[in-house]
């Protein structure tokens, strides 16, 4: 696996510019939780997933769930960059008469699969469905990305128990692995390790990829396309929370902003401009 601490392209930039406008926007938001998410979402959207803003209604285009609802602001700006909804709408994310609230809500935001942010059942649902497609014989693939703090939930692995029960080779789970939940590390809330022998025992095919490597990501998720195991699959992605802002990087402070200082906003500004 290469460095975590690998070149942000162009493309990156521009996605992470698009949640900072989100944060000044509306003054606030999960500011580390969303960095960490754009690699992961950008390569489903752009490459992997077939879904786009025509066939968003159609039965058989994939479903893509982020259960990690606070890391919203990234999901924002990669279906804004879709043309699901005007970009214009970003400035507005989190305040009281916007589509986009703190957590992303599926009747109000086109593109938005379930809506989330209490913690743990994101995961129920895209078995449901992919279990749905089993049943109907349909070819479309779910992912569901979940965070690391996310999966101290119970209703996480009874989920993942029951999507190895059905043998849903069609379900991908994608794990945010940034390694600090809400006010701490993982590590010292409650320790995940060892993360993939769990996912293993639980009858996943397991794999680990830096989350932040276009390459690593493209080729894991090309895999799961062509999978022909009878197993449900999950991928450890290996991130950093507040990604591209080196004063946010693994800093808890940064889970969640509002009020930001003057000094925050021109930092903010300054690491998207450069």
């Amino acid at each position: 696996m290469t460095p975590l601490q690998i070149k942000i392209d162009k493309r990156a930039k521009y996605l992470r510019g698009l949640v900072v406008r989100c944060l000044l926007g509306g003054g606030r938001g999960h500011m580390g939780s969303a960095m960490s998410l754009i690699e992961i979402l950008r390569v489903i959207y752009d490459d992997v997933a077939n879904i786009n803003k025509k066939n968003y209604n159609k039965v058989d285009r994939d479903r893509i769930i982020l259960s990690k609802g606070h890391g919203c602001l990234a999901l924002y700006a990669i279906l804004a960059d879709k043309g699901f909804f005007s970009l214009k709408e970003l400035d507005r994310a989190s305040k009281s008469k916007s589509i986009l609230g703190g957590h992303p809500e599926k009747h109000k935001v086109k593109g938005v699969e379930a809506s989330t942010g209490a913690l743990g059942h994101g995961l129920p649902i895209a078995v449901g469905q992919a279990l749905a497609a089993k049943m109907k014989k349909k070819k479309y693939k779910t992912y569901v990305i979940v965070g690391d703090g996310e999966i101290n939930e119970g209703s996480v692995w009874e989920a993942a128990l029951s999507a190895s029960k059905h043998k849903l080779n069609n379900l991908k789970v994608i794990i945010d692995y940034n390694k600090i939940q809400s006010y701490s590390f993982t590590s010292e809330v409650l320790d995940l390790e060892p993360l993939k022998d769990k996912w293993k025992s639980f009858g996943f095919e397991v794999s680990e990829v830096n989350g932040h490597d276009i390459k690593e990501l493209k080729k894991n998720l090309f895999k799961f396309k062509k999978n022909k195991k009878s197993k449900p699959s999950v991928t450890i992605c290996h991130t950093i929370k507040g990604k591209g802002f080196p004063f946010a990087e693994n800093n808890p402070l940064w889970h969640h902003k509002n009020n930001f200082s003057h000094e925050e906003v021109i930092n903010l500004k300054k690491c998207v401009a450069t």
